[in-house]
Formats: structure tokens, C-alpha cells, sequence
């Protein structure tokens, strides 16, 4: 593949090219090469500063190298650079800043890697020659001493510029071994420059992928973006597939040419990937674009996992966009992208496919706007991924379905300046959602919010008064807002009849809520009025009217709770009416007096006289919504606390009413059954 600019001079012009350089950064490049030289050291211009010079490319990086130690040049360039850093030092690299310009000077040195360490050993040399011999690529091992400029150029890399071929100094395994990640390099100067690789480092390449795992995963990841936003990132991923790295590094991509392309447009999904990365790179108006450029990429990788076979033939990929979302996320975390880049890229990948449920226009505003409200800032680049995943031979459809999606982009900008999409906001804000349903700070806030913004995507604005009662309406139905509860009977015989031990002093009817509860109840959490006696222990925050006899509770009732008028020893919480009856009030079905069901019934108006805060049983019946920490009154049934038949030895203590546990003495008839 022919690559622009890149033709590479004879030698007067190459000395020109140099030179051109060594303007842009004189006088400093060259005071500092006189200055290292009166101190008795060499310093040289090295690397890919003048590998693009002699390209014609511009460069950011002035790369230097030298004979002396880094604790030496950090000596002779103390006290002539405007500031100086050692970010680098411990591999030989000290960072300088003179004039505007920034300059790397790094000690020749030579670098290899234990087969079981992701750290390289640095050894330091006093050679440029046996330093460029250590470099990745020949067309990266030429030099220019400073300051008489004199061009060094030891393996051939102006011939290999010339040809545009990649080839190592040395035996490509040697490199290899010593620094694994350059077989990464390989496929990002591929990529970067439009060169071929050398068959031998092909070779070698294969023969070493799975050396790549012992270089970090930052490292990986550096070189990944590099080669994805090159000039040509299909030559650098075919590189990294056809070798076998990719199968270390990002192993869902060669498992995409295993699948072949529902539609039958390409051989696999995997060069179907390639065409969308490339028609995504088509639309870019501002330079490379890492995230667009990953979600074109990474688009499809779910399909593999989702695969279905179809009657006549057909293969389908149901919700593989949802699938790849999740891969996506997994595999950027693995090569520590940054989270707002595996962010976006997840989500562009989750959305990749919403547009096809656009139809011919079929989409009502409301989804319109939902479109543009998941898509968030990503809407510009969702445009360009959707797009760019049109990969149709056939020239009818893909101009029906740029049609279509030209539809949609003037409905969005339509809406956009009637609306303003972008700053749509629920009715109602947090505080006022709290206020409204009575609660703190929390997830049921998010919930809440979420819901109302539905409601506003839906049906526009509503005021403030309709909102809220959708609100309400909505937290009913989600068990947030109890309903009305319905008050107790009152009448002696409607009550159901309570078990107690023969021991145990009844209680009478009438008796006031609030109160001081006798000397031997234990309480462990604030007392209140009306705390439990005959021995009763209270586990958390004691019921404000809570039943008198031997109740036990680890949840607290809110205050204001109801007592007065509940029947003894059985009515269940809730306001749910005794006889058979359960918590919230609907008839249960063979239920006999005394023994009420209560399933997870509200805790406002708990009975008095033996019911369980959230709900517990009345009679001895055992409550799935018995009051938590298990505590048991007398003879707990597994899973929570039975009311109104403690035994006659005392209260519970704090984790009795477990599975199988009795509490206090011996249970009393009814007791533990459940």
C-alpha cells in the first residue's frame, strides 16, 4: 500500500532533512550537544525523530541518547534547563524543558526481560552503535550526532525506509526475546506507516505470541490505541490476527472470522468489523478518535456467543449487542483503559442496533426522544457507528437506509430546538421526590427519577401536580406507599382467641401504650412507651405502642403506630383484621381463628399483645414476614418470630427464633410450630 510523502532522498537531501530538523529545535539542540561536550560526553539525536525527518512526517518527540550516567546528566543539564524532571530515571531516561522545547535524553543502554517478569533489566552501555543495535526496527536505529550532525546509520535503515520494510537490527528472536512487546510495535509501525513487515519477523512473531503475556497490560494497551488510530489500522490488525498476539491481547476479535455474517455480505463477521472500523474512520472530522474507532471494532464481538441457527439457513444473533456490551467493558478493564473511554465504548456498542428498530419512520417523538436521551453526549459518534455499520452491497438499500437515518437526524435536530433534548429533566427533583413519598436519601430516590423521566420522555410536561400523582400511583404499586390500612374491630368476640401459658398474667384490655415497662425487661434499644413486659426483650428500636405481654421485636414500628383498640395476643400488623384473615386485609383462604398469616405486612398498626414488628404471625403461626434477626417469643418457627405463646420462663434472647431455636424456657402450647 502506497504511502504519501515518503520518499526518501539521496544523500544531500537527506542531510537536508536532518538539518530542517535540527532548526526547528536549534539552537537548543545544539547548545546542548556543545554542552555535553565540554563535559566530556557524546550526545546524538536518535530514534523516530529522525526516522520522520527523513519521511517528512512531523514529529512531537526529540529524542536523545548519551554516554553518560543519568546521575551525570542530570549534573551538566541542571543548571541549564528551565526544569527538569526523573519521572524515567530508573531507566535511564532523564526529561528536560529549554526555550518552549521538550527533550528525553536516555544513557545507551540494553534491556532484556526474565521469562517471569514483567519488569526489563537495564544495563547501561558506552556505545551508539552497540545502543542503536538494541533498537526495535532499522529504520529506528539511525542517528545524528550533535552537534556536528553527523548521520549514523549502522543497519540499513534509509534502504529500508526506501522499500518500506520492517526488519530488526538482529536476529528478530533475539529482539524479541529481550523486549516482547516490539512484536506489538510491529503491527503499530504497520499500521502507522502502511509498511510491510519482513518474513522473518512475521516468522518470529508466531513462533513468540505467547511471550506478549509477560508485558503489562498498560503497555499493551498503549501500543492497541496507537496502531487502532494509525493511517492504516486494518494492516496492523490483520498483522496482530494472522500472527497469533491477537489471541493474547484481544482475543474476541480473531474469534469473529469463525462467524459467518447473517446477511451474507462478507466471508465472516470479522471482515465485516474491518469494512465498519474503516467507513467509521470515513466520517472523522477532527483526527483519530480512540472511542469511535474501538466501538467500530468491537461492535460485533457478541455475536459469537449469541449465534443461533435459524430454519432455511438462517443464522441470527439475538441481543448480541447486549452480550458485547458486557465483553466489551470486561476486555478494556483487562487492558486498563481508562473508565470513561470503557464507558463509552461499552454503551456505543450497546446502541449500536437501536436504530433498526427505526423502520421506515415508524419511531413516535417519545422514542425519538428516548433515542437521543440514552445516547447522551455519544450522539454524534452513535450517528457515525450506525452508519458506518451499513455495509450493503446492495446500492437500493443502503440509500434507503441512509435515507432513513437522514430522517431521523432532522426529527432529532427538530425536536432538539423545541425541546432541547439535551437538558430534558424529570418534573420533579430529588428533594421533592423525598418529600413527596416520605423517604430518605437512596437508591428509591434514583427509581424514583428514573420513572419520572420516563413519564416526561413520554408525555412531555405534565405539571408538577400531575406528576406527583403519578408518583404516588407509582410508589403504591411498587409497595413503596402502604395503602389505607383498615382499622381493628373493636368488638371482644371478633378477636381472635390467644395461647398463653397458664404462668403468665394476662394483660387487660385498654391498657395505655406508653408506659414504664417493668424493672425486669431488657431493652436494647432506645426504650419507649409501651416497651414489652413479662419479661420481653426488644432487639432493636422498641414499638411506640407495641404489645404488653411477651412480645418480641428487632424492628422498630415507625411512631404514631396504632395500639389502642388492636385485639390481644393476635391481631396481625397492617391493620389486617383477625378471624382468618391475613396482613393486608384479604381473606385467607382455610384460615382458622388464631392463626393469622401475615406475609411481609406493614408494620404500622402492630397488634398488641403478642405480634412481631413487619408482620409476624399471631397465635403461634409461623410469619415469612416475621420480624427480623429472627428473634422468637417462647417457640420461634424457622424464619421468624411467633407471637402470644412465649413460654413462661422469660423473653427471648438476641438470636433465638432461628431455624429450630426455641427461646427463654419451655415453649407453651402453639409455640414453634410453623
Amino acid at each position: 500500500m502506497a504511502v504519501p510523502n515518503q520518499n526518501v532522498t539521496p544523500e544531500a537531501s537527506r542531510r537536508t532533512a536532518i538539518a530542517e530538523l535540527l532548526r526547528r529545535i536549534a539552537p537548543v539542540a545544539d547548545d546542548l550537544g556543545a554542552l555535553f561536550a565540554a563535559a566530556g560526553h557524546e550526545l546524538a539525536l536518535v530514534g523516530g525523530p529522525v526516522r520522520d525527518a527523513l519521511l517528512r512526517r512531523p514529529t512531537k518527540d526529540v529524542d536523545l541518547t548519551t554516554d553518560a550516567p543519568p546521575e551525570r546528566t542530570l549534573e551538566i543539564i541542571r543548571d541549564w534547563a528551565d526544569a527538569h524532571w526523573t519521572i524515567g530515571i530508573e531507566f535511564g531516561t532523564v526529561g528536560l524543558r529549554k526555550d518552549g522545547v521538550e527533550l528525553e535524553i536516555t544513557t545507551y543502554r540494553s534491556e532484556s526481560y526474565d521469562p517471569k517478569s514483567r519488569k526489563p533489566d537495564v544495563s547501561y552501555g558506552t556505545s551508539l552503535v552497540e545502543d542503536l543495535r538494541r533498537r526495535d526496527f532499522a529504520v529506528n536505529a539511525m542517528a545524528a550526532r550533535l552537534p556536528g550532525h553527523e548521520f549514523v546509520d549502522p543497519f540499513g535503515g534509509l534502504v529500508d525506509l526506501r522499500n518500506k520494510i520492517l526488519r530488526t537490527p538482529g536476529r528478530p528472536e533475539d529482539s524479541f526475546s529481550d523486549d516482547p512487546l516490539r512484536m506489538m510495535r510491529a503491527a503499530r509501525f504497520a499500521s502507522q506507516l502502511g509498511f510491510t513487515v519482513a518474513p522473518d519477523v512475521v516468522q518470529a512473531m508466531k513462533d513468540m505470541a505467547g511471550r506478549i503475556e509477560i508485558v503489562s497490560a498498560e503497555r499493551v494497551r498503549d501500543e492497541l490505541s496507537k496502531l487502532i488510530c494509525g493511517r492504516y489500522p486494518r494492516q496492523g490488525l490483520a498483522l496482530l490476527v494472522d500472527t497469533g498476539l491477537a489471541a493474547h491481547v484481544l482475543p474476541e476479535l480473531p474469534k469473529l472470522r469463525l462467524e459467518i455474517d447473517e446477511h451474507h455480505r462478507h466471508k465472516d463477521v470479522y471482515e465485516h468489523s474491518l469494512i465498519v472500523l474503516e467507513q467509521a474512520i470515513a466520517q472523522e472530522e477532527e483526527g483519530p478518535d480512540l472511542v469511535l474507532r474501538l466501538a467500530a471494532l468491537l461492535h460485533d464481538i457478541g455475536k459469537p456467543r449469541t449465534r443461533r441457527f435459524e430454519p432455511g439457513g438462517r443464522v441470527s444473533f439475538h441481543h448480541h449487542e447486549v452480550v458485547g456490551a458486557k465483553m466489551t467493558r470486561k476486555r478494556l478493564t483487562a487492558l486498563r483503559y481508562p473508565k470513561d473511554v470503557i464507558a463509552d465504548v461499552s454503551r456505543l456498542v450497546e446502541l449500536h442496533l437501536r436504530f433498526h428498530g427505526y423502520g421506515t419512520g415508524e419511531w413516535t417523538d417519545s422514542a425519538v426522544r428516548r433515542y437521543v436521551r440514552d445516547a447522551g453526549p455519544l450522539l454524534s459518534r452513535l450517528h457515525k457507528l450506525t452508519r458506518a455499520d451499513c455495509t450493503t452491497r446492495n446500492k437500493r438499500k443502503a440509500d434507503r437506509l441512509r435515507r432513513t437515518y437522514d430522517d431521523l437526524e432532522v426529527r432529532i435536530d427538530r425536536l432538539a430546538q423545541e425541546e432541547e433534548l439535551a437538558a430534558i429533566r424529570p418534573e420533579l427533583d430529588g428533594n421533592e421526590i423525598q418529600d413527596i413519598l416520605g423517604i430518605t436519601p437512596g437508591p428509591l430516590v434514583g427509581k424514583a427519577y428514573r420513572f419520572l423521566l420516563d413519564v416526561r420522555l413520554d408525555r412531555g410536561m405534565i405539571g408538577k401536580d400531575a406528576a406527583a400523582d403519578e408518583l404516588r400511583h407509582w410508589a403504591t404499586t411498587e409497595g413503596i406507599l402502604p395503602t389505607t390500612p383498615q382499622p381493628p374491630k373493636d368488638t371482644p368476640s371478633d378477636r381472635p382467641t390467644s395461647v398463653s401459658t397458664p404462668s403468665k398474667p394476662a394483660v387487660p384490655e385498654g391498657t395505655p401504650p406508653k408506659g414504664t415497662p417493668p424493672a425486669n425487661a431488657s431493652s436494647k434499644g432506645t426504650p419507649s412507651g409501651g416497651a414489652p413486659s413479662g419479661g420481653a426483650r426488644s432487639e432493636g428500636t422498641p414499638l411506640e405502642g407495641a404489645s404488653s405481654g411477651d412480645a418480641s421485636s428487632e424492628s422498630a414500628v415507625p411512631k404514631g403506630t396504632p395500639s389502642g383498640g388492636a385485639s390481644s395476643g393476635g391481631a396481625s400488623s397492617g391493620g389486617a383484621g383477625s378471624e382468618g384473615t391475613s396482613s393486608e386485609g384479604v381473606p385467607s383462604e382455610g384460615s382458622s381463628s388464631g392463626r393469622v398469616s401475615s406475609r411481609g405486612a406493614s408494620s404500622e398498626g402492630a397488634s398488641s399483645g403478642g405480634a412481631s414488628s413487619e408482620g409476624a404471625g399471631s397465635g403461634g403461626t409461623s410469619s415469612e414476614g416475621a420480624s427480623s434477626g429472627g428473634v422468637g417469643s417462647g417457640g420461634a418457627s424457622s424464619g421468624g418470630a411467633s407471637s402470644g405463646s412465649a413460654s413462661s420462663g422469660g423473653g427471648a434472647s438476641v438470636g433465638d427464633g432461628s431455624e429450630g431455636g426455641a427461646s427463654g424456657g419451655k415453649a407453651s402450647e402453639g409455640g414453634g410450630r410453623g
